[in-house]
């Protein structure tokens, strides 16, 4: 199968919803004709597609696509998991964490990718979303000791003028492969960008407080894809045009 069939065969199997499908025509590519030519095909796939095959991440098996996707690549398709109804999250950090700190990665090329992007700060900031109280207490403390956290939340003015602080806990000590770690090389590797997630943290608090957060929309119709209805045969966000792709 040429380049082209392949790519119409995975926009068609992934926008009917058969996520399985769509991975193993691509898995198949790479077996027979190597990881070049399946990223050759990534690299002309919209960003929403290649979302929708990463997104399905599964810890129990290494999947090429995680494997070979780029930063560039990967920051464009992070920044449209908005488009899903995913309220824990679980997916986002389960593709961040298996693709950033894959063997041969740099978590920072992916970070910096990502925050390149407009968007890039609201998808950083959606993978923190549960541990903002933890979040906080390490950009105040330099730590994640829990006892250490009273609450406190220390104004913007600081936060900048604690920019480039050394360390308080190395990063072998908190080498976790998921969101502690990611917070460490965020903030002490681009703390520009760790503030600006920080401050959409707090936005999202604020509003979930007024009742504003997504768990409270009651729009039936709001554009976005339950979750669950992934590789069912049902649409997903990669059967419709985005606003979002486009913008990017």
């Amino acid at each position: 199968m040429n380049q082209l069939a392949l790519i119409q065969k995975t926009q068609s199997l992934i926008a009917a919803g058969d996520i399985s499908g769509a991975e193993y025509a691509l898995v198949e590519l790479a077996d027979t004709e190597g990881d070049q030519a399946l990223l050759v095909v990534l690299e002309q796939l919209p960003p929403k597609d290649i979302l929708a095959v990463i997104r399905e991440y599964d810890n129990s098996k290494e999947s090429v696509i995680n494997l070979l996707v780029t930063p560039a690549l990967f920051a464009r398709a992070v920044v449209l998991e908005k488009q899903y109804k995913d309220l824990t999250r679980t997916h986002l950090r389960g593709m961040m964490n298996s693709v950033m700190f894959r063997e041969d990665a740099d978590p920072l090329e992916f970070l910096n990718a990502i925050g390149e992007l407009e968007g890039g700060s609201e998808a950083l900031a959606d993978y923190f979303t549960e541990k903002w109280n933890r979040i906080e207490a390490f950009a105040r403390t330099g730590n994640f000791d829990a006892s250490e956290d009273d609450g406190e939340i220390i104004p913007e003015s600081a936060l900048y003028a604690s920019a480039y602080a050394n360390p308080r806990v190395e990063q072998d000590e908190i080498a976790d492969q998921d969101w502690m770690e990611l917070a460490w090389i965020l903030r002490y590797k681009n703390p520009d960008l760790f503030i600006e997630t920080l401050l959409v943290l707090r936005a999202k608090a604020r509003a979930h407080d007024l009742g504003l957060g997504e768990e409270n929309e009651q729009d039936e119709d709001d554009g976005k894809v339950e979750t669950g209805d992934t590789d069912r045969g049902k649409a997903t966000p990669a059967a419709r045009d985005s606003d979002e792709e486009l913008a990017i």
